[in-house]
C-alpha cells in the first residue's frame, strides 16, 4: 500500500512537472500496486485523471489561459470518442486492453523524446480539431490514459494555440472526456459484476492533486527536456513489464 501512495504522489509530480503523461501512470499503479482488476483498474484511472486534470485546469481560470472555443472544439467529440471508447471495451478482455495500454506507453514515450513545440501556425484546423478529438477520445476510453501527449501538440499544430493556453485547455479537456468514459465504465463494471474501490479512488486523487501543485512549484527549476527524457525512458521500461508480463496470456486468449 505504501508503494500504492508513492505511485500515486508521481501521477500528479510528474502531471504538474510535463503538463501531460503523467496520466499513464495510473492503470499499472492501480493494477500492480493497489492489485485491482484490469477494467476496474481502467476506469478507475479515468476518475481519478479527470478529477486531477479538473483541479490543475481551474488553477488556469484565473490567468485566463483557457480557449474555451476549442473546448467547445475538441473536447465534446473527445467526449462523445471516450463514451464510445468505454462501450467498445465492454467487448474486449481486461488483460487485451493492458497489453494495448502498453502499446500506447510506447507511443507516449516516443512523443516524449521528440523536442518540445515552439511554434504558432495561428491556423485553427476546426474538422481536424474535431476528428484528433474523436480518436483521441475512443483511446481514452479504451484504455484508461487522459492523453495529454497527444492532445497539446495537436492544439498547438491544429488550433493555432500557444503552448501555454494548450496545456491548460487540454485539462479541461482530459477532465471532460475522463467523465465521460467513466461514467460509461459503471455500465460496464456493473454488466460484469465488479465493484469500484471509491476510498482508493478517492484518496489517489487527494494524493495526486497534491502532486501535481509540488509538480507546478517545481517546473520551473528542473530542465523540462532532460525530464522529459529520462520520463520517457521509464515508460518504455514500465511498458516492457506489462508486454512481458501479460502479453503471453493475451496470446493464449486469441489461440
Amino acid at each position: 500500500m505504501i508503494l500504492g501512495w508513492i505511485g500515486a504522489a508521481l501521477i500528479g509530480l510528474s502531471l504538474g512537472l510535463m503538463g501531460s503523461g503523467g496520466s499513464i501512470l495510473t492503470v499499472p499503479v492501480l493494477v500492480y500496486l493497489f492489485g485491482q482488476d484490469e477494467k476496474v483498474a481502467i476506469a478507475g484511472s479515468l476518475a481519478i485523471v479527470g478529477t486531477i486534470a479538473l483541479a490543475g485546469g481551474l488553477g488556469y481560470l484565473r490567468a485566463k489561459l483557457i480557449d474555451w472555443k476549442t473546448v467547445v472544439l475538441f473536447g465534446f467529440p473527445g467526449m462523445i470518442g471516450t463514451y464510445l471508447g468505454a462501450w467498445i471495451a465492454a467487448y474486449i478482455p481486461g488483460i487485451v486492453q493492458l497489453v494495448l495500454f502498453a502499446f500506447v506507453m510506447i507511443a507516449a514515450a516516443w512523443m516524449m523524446r521528440k523536442p518540445s513545440i515552439n511554434t504558432n501556425t495561428g491556423e485553427r484546423h476546426l474538422f481536424k480539431i474535431a476528428i484528433d478529438g474523436l480518436i483521441v477520445g475512443v483511446i481514452t476510453g479504451i484504455v484508461g490514459v487522459g492523453g495529454g501527449f497527444l492532445i497539446v501538440p495537436a492544439l498547438v499544430l491544429l488550433g493555432g494555440l500557444k503552448m501555454r493556453n494548450a496545456v491548460a485547455t487540454s485539462l479541461i479537456i482530459i477532465a471532460m472526456k475522463s467523465y465521460s468514459g467513466f461514467y460509461k465504465y459503471l455500465d460496464v463494471l456493473n454488466q460484469q459484476n465488479l465493484q469500484l474501490d471509491w476510498n482508493t479512488l478517492g484518496l489517489v486523487s487527494v494524493i495526486g492533486i497534491i502532486g501535481t501543485f509540488v509538480g507546478n512549484y517545481l517546473c520551473n527549476k528542473i530542465p523540462q527536456e532532460q525530464l522529459k527524457k529520462y520520463f520517457a525512458y521509464f515508460l518504455m521500461v514500465m511498458a516492457t513489464f506489462i508486454l512481458y508480463k501479460e502479453l503471453p496470456a493475451v496470446i493464449e486468449v486469441f489461440r
